[in-house]
C-alpha cells in the first residue's frame, strides 16, 4: 500500500482525524512522532545512505544534533526495511506525516539543496575549462542557483559512490539522472522540473565551453574541478532528444588512478592463475602484436598498461599513443591523440616508428591506415600492444579482414588475443549460500549442477543494497599456434576454428564465467548478462 494510503485507511476506521490516527499509529507501532519543525532540523547522512537509496524506500535516515543516526518512515515498517535499519545502527526510528516525509524525498531541488548543504565545500574547487581558463565554482552555500548546486552535488555523490559516468536523461517532465556504477546504471534522482532541467544542461554547457543556444546537433567538450588535492577530469557529452538534450559525464579522478596505476599489476586485476600465465606470456615476447579486445568500459586499456608495467624495467624503449592518456606511466614516453592538430593515430604511429621504440601501444585501432601500419611495425621487429572493439577472439580476424589486412600478414604478426569482461562480484559483507531455481540452471545451460556452490548477496549498506560490490576481469587467451594460424589463412569456419582451439586448451569467456559461479564469487544472473549461453 503507499504511504499515504494506509493513513487515510486507519483514519476511516477509527473515526478520527488523519494527525489524530498519525499519532494512534505511533503509539501502537512504539515510534517517536516528530514534529515538523524537529523534522526540517535534521541534517541528512548522505554519507552513510545514498540520497537515492532514501527516495528508493521513502525512509529519510538523518543524524541529530548530538550526532545519532535516526530514521524518520512514513508507514509502519516492513520485514525487509526493518531488517534494512538494523544494519545501519539506527538508534531511533520516529514517524513523520507521510505527505510531509514524500513532500521532502519528493521535491528534488530542496533535497538536492540538503545535499549540498551537506557537502558544505567539498566539491567548491576551482574549474579549469578546455581552454585552460579558470572558472571558480559559486560556493555551495553560498547564493547559487538550484541548478549550479545540482550540479555540485551529483558530481560529489558520483565521486562518493565511485561512479564512472553520469547521465542527465530528458523527459517530457524533466530531468532523470543515472550513475553507472560497476557497470550497471542506478538511477539516483528524478527533477520534476523541465526549466530546472534546461538550466542545468546549460549549467554542464557553461563549465565545458559548448555553445548554449546549438541544441540540434551533438556536442563534446570537458572541464576539471579541483577539490581537496584531487584532480578530477570531467568527460562531457551533449546529445540532441525528441524531449531536449541528454548529457553524459565521464568521471576521471585522476588522482585515484595514479594511485592505482602505482599497484596496477595483471594480479591486481581478479584473473585467475592460468589466464595471468598466458597474458604474462605473450607480454613477454620480443615482437608481434597482442590484441585485447571486448566492449567500451571492459577494461581492455587497464589489462595492457598492468602488462605493459610488469614488462616495463627500463631496458626497452617505451612509447603509447592514447586518446586520452588515461594512465600516467614512468620512464615511458606517451602521446595524446590530438585529432584537431592532425595527430592522429596513424599520423603518430608513423612518427613513432622513426622515434627508435621497442615495445609500442596504440590505445585503438580505429581505421585500415591505423590496423596497416600496426601490423607492419610488429613485422618489423617491434612488440605491439593495442585494442580493437569486438565481441571475442575471433570476431577480430573479421574485423581486420574487413579494414583490408592481409591475412598472411596479420597472421604473422599476431601473438595472441584476449577477449575480456568485467563481472560484479557478490558483496563479501552480505553474501550467502542460496539455491538456484530449475528454470534458471536450464536457461544458463547447466545440466549438472552437483559442483556448484551458489551465492548471492542479500543486500546490504556496503553494496549499496545491490548484493554486488566490486569487479572483477574475466578473460579468454587465445594463442596464435602453427595450426590456428594455417586455418586463418585458409579461411576456415569459426566453428572449425573455435573447435580446434578448445583442443588445444583454450578455455572460452563462458568457462571461466562459470568457474567464478562455481566458487560462490557472482551470480549465474550476473554471468548471464555478461556472456552468451552456450
Amino acid at each position: 500500500m503507499h504511504s499515504l494510503e494506509w493513513l487515510d485507511v486507519l483514519s476511516q476506521r477509527q473515526a478520527m482525524s488523519r494527525d489524530a490516527a498519525l499519532r494512534h499509529a505511533s503509539d501502537l507501532l512504539g515510534y517517536q512522532l516528530i514534529a515538523d519543525d524537529a523534522f526540517d532540523a535534521l541534517m541528512p547522512d548522505f554519507e552513510t545512505v545514498a540520497y537515492a537509496q532514501m527516495v528508493a524506500r521513502v525512509v529519510f535516515i538523518a543524524r541529530d544534533e548530538g550526532g545519532m543516526r535516526q530514521a524518520v518512515v512514513g508507514q509502519p515498517l516492513s520485514p525487509a526495511l526493518g531488517a534494512w535499519l538494523a544494519t545501519l545502527d539506527v538508534a531511533d526510528v520516529r514517524m513523520a506525516d507521510p505527505q510531509l516525509l514524500l513532500a521532502r524525498l519528493e521535491s528534488h531541488e530542496a533535497s538536492f539543496s540538503a545535499v549540498a548543504d551537506a557537502v558544505g565545500e567539498e566539491v567548491a574547487g576551482v574549474i579549469e575549462r578546455s581552454s585552460g581558463a579558470e572558472l571558480t565554482l559559486t560556493s555551495i552555500q553560498g547564493e547559487a542557483s538550484p541548478a549550479v548546486k545540482l550540479i555540485n552535488s551529483t558530481v560529489f555523490d558520483a565521486l562518493r559512490l565511485e561512479a564512472s559516468d553520469i547521465h542527465l536523461e530528458s523527459l517530457p517532465q524533466g530531468l532523470l539522472i543515472k550513475f553507472r556504477i560497476d557497470g550497471v546504471l542506478n538511477k539516483i534522482a528524478m527533477v520534476n522540473n523541465p526549466v530546472l532541467a534546461d538550466q542545468c544542461i546549460a549549467r554542464i554547457k557553461v563549465l565545458a565551453e559548448l555553445d548554449i543556444g546549438e541544441k540540434r546537433v551533438p556536442q563534446d567538450g570537458r572541464f576539471r574541478v579541483a577539490s581537496k588535492g584531487r584532480d578530477i577530469d570531467i568527460r562531457v557529452s551533449i546529445m540532441p532528444s525528441i524531449h531536449g538534450e541528454d548529457a553524459v559525464l565521464r568521471v576521471l579522478d585522476k588522482k585515484a588512478l595514479m594511485d592505482s596505476v602505482q599497484r596496477l599489476t595483471l594480479d591486481s586485476l581478479g584473473f585467475d592463475a592460468r589466464t595471468i600465465m598466458l597474458l604474462r606470456r605473450l607480454a613477454a615476447e620480443p615482437y608481434g602484436m597482442m590484441l585485447v579486445t571486448g566492449p567500451t568500459g571492459s577494461g581492455k586499456t587497464t589489462t595492457l598498461y598492468a602488462a605493459l608495467t610488469e614488462i616495463n624495467h627500463g631496458e626497452d624503449k617505451v612509447i603509447t599513443i592514447e586518446d586520452p592518456v588515461e594512465y600516467q606511466l614512468p620512464s615511458v614516453l606517451q602521446i595524446p591523440v590530438n585529432e584537431r592538430k592532425g595527430l592522429t593515430f596513424a599520423v603518430g604511429l608513423r612518427s613513432i616508428l622513426r622515434h627508435d621504440p621497442d615495445k609500442i601501444l596504440v590505445g585503438e585501432i580505429r581505421d585500415p591506415e591505423t590496423a596497416q601500419i600496426a601490423v607492419q611495425s610488429a613485422l618489423t621487429g617491434h612488440m605491439v600492444f593495442t585494442s580493437v572493439h569486438a565481441n571475442n577472439t575471433f570476431d577480430v580476424i573479421g574485423r581486420f579482414m574487413h579494414m583490408g589486412v592481409d591475412p598472411y600478414n596479420f597472421v604473422s604478426s599476431l601473438t595472441g588475443v584476449v577477449a575480456q569482461r568485467l563481472v560484479r562480484q557478490n558483496c563479501a559483507f552480505c553474501a550467502e549460500e542460496v539455491e538456484v531455481d530449475r528454470t534458471l540452471l536450464a536457461e544458463s545451460g547447466i545440466v549438472d549442477p552437483a559442483g556448484y556452490r551458489f551465492k548471492a548477496g542479500r543486500g546490504c549498506v556496503q553494496c549499496r543494497n545491490t548484493g554486488y560490490k566490486g569487479r572483477r576481469a574475466i578473460a579468454e587467451v587465445l594463442r596464435l599456434t602453427d595450426e590456428i594460424r594455417e586455418m586463418i589463412v585458409a579461411r576456415a569456419s569459426i566453428r572449425s576454428l573455435k573447435e580446434q582451439a578448445r583442443n588445444e586448451g583454450t578455455r572460452f569467456l563462458r568457462d571461466v564465467a562459470l568457474d567464478l559461479v562455481k566458487d560462490g564469487h557472482t551470480t549465474l544472473q550476473e554471468v548471464n548478462r555478461v556472456t552468451f549461453v552456450a
